[in-house]
């Protein structure tokens, strides 16, 4: 474990966004035990804790964080155990996801092909329950190895432990539990699971519900990702975000009705769920409210390519950003009385 204590590192060079100030105190952790152990210290101390592995799903505040940040920089993918076709692979919480990903499709495990690209460590991708594409993590999620600071101890939580919800779980706007390793049950398979996604269907050429080698799977999604900037890329300033920021809200019946009445000319994008609620595109409501791709603010701006992503090219602070998204966030309720949320997490900085 190594300590950084002399300089006040900027936070802006540890995120996709490059915004963030200083850290009080940066320390990194390159094994479970020395994950443990910081965490233990700053317990004991009553120290500010921020935990912090790819960087590519947080808003820091301009101000920084006053604290210890904690980079997280265990690696290691281990087959644990195999039962038939099934595999169980234990992932490190700051093994580079996409890496992990990578070597699924090498090795023929099928299960997360189709969340290629994405940026950031493997810890981070229960906490949110990742997803994209028709898959998310939580549909072959075995376990998360998590260290329990208000027990003090470690403990092994199962997927319906961990309240697996869109874009959410146990873990998200907490502290209290950090992720130390995910093992993960995949199949054995050449080919991908039933493309589930319209948009990868025709990318692929094929039917939803068809499948296709791991392989093709994994380039046409990378394919999709950079069209839309969101594979990470230095040449491209699309690429400076968190990825999507706002989530797609989820309306009851009423309130996508209510929806409806305001959208008499065209029927918003949707997928329905449970209890009769109603996913609805972020984007399209985005878009009809008049923030259209490039929409510019200042230093920052809406993507070119992807109309969730909010990016930062450069020259621009936290308080730039979160200004664009109060925005957007203002213009779609006053348009259609919906919402938005943002998808990442917000550190010393509110919306």
């Amino acid at each position: 474990m190594s300590d950084n204590s002399l300089a006040r590192p900027a936070l802006a060079d540890l995120t996709t966004l490059g915004l963030g100030g200083p850290a009080g105190r940066l320390v990194t952790a390159g094994s479970a035990d020395e994950i443990v152990a910081c965490v233990q210290d700053a317990t004991r101390s009553g120290e500010p804790l921020l935990l912090l592995s790819g960087g590519s799903n947080v808003v820091v505040g301009d101000a920084g964080f006053p604290g210890t940040v904690l980079l997280i920089r265990s690696s290691g993918v281990d087959v644990v155990g195999e039962e038939g076709d099934d595999v169980s692979v234990r992932v490190a919480a700051g093994h580079p996801w996409d890496d992990f990903v990578m070597r699924t499709v090498a090795d023929g495990f099928s299960g997360v092909e189709c969340l290629s690209g994405i940026p950031g460590a493997t810890g981070a991708t229960p906490i949110q329950n990742v997803g994209a594409y028709g898959q998310d993590v939580s549909q072959t999620i075995e376990s998360v190895t998590v260290y329990d600071r208000t027990e003090g101890e470690v403990q092994v939580f199962a997927p319906e432990d961990c309240r697996f919800e869109y874009r959410h779980s146990i873990f998200k706007y907490t502290d209290r539990w950090v992720v130390l390793d995910v093992t993960f049950r995949l199949r054995r398979d050449a080919k991908s699971g039933p493309v589930a996604y319209a948009e990868l269907a025709r990318a692929l050429g094929v039917a939803e519900g068809d499948r296709v080698s791991l392989a093709d799977a994994r380039e046409a999604v990378l394919g999709l990702r950079r069209g839309k900037g969101m594979v990470l890329d230095p040449g491209d300033p699309d690429t400076r975000s968190v990825g999507s920021f706002f989530t797609n809200p989820v309306l009851s019946a009423a309130a996508y009705a209510e929806l409806n009445r305001r959208t008499v000319d065209a029927e918003p994008p949707a997928w329905p769920g449970a209890d009769g609620v109603m996913k609805v595109s972020a984007a399209w409501l985005i878009e009809r409210a008049g923030f259209a791709k490039g929409y510019t603010r200042g230093p920052v701006a809406i993507s070119s390519k992807h109309t969730l992503a909010l990016t930062h090219p450069g020259g621009g602070t936290t308080h730039d950003l979160l200004a664009l998204a109060e925005e957007i966030r203002d213009g779609v309720h006053d348009r259609f009385g919906v919402t938005l949320r943002p998808e990442p997490v917000l550190v010393n900085c509110e919306l």
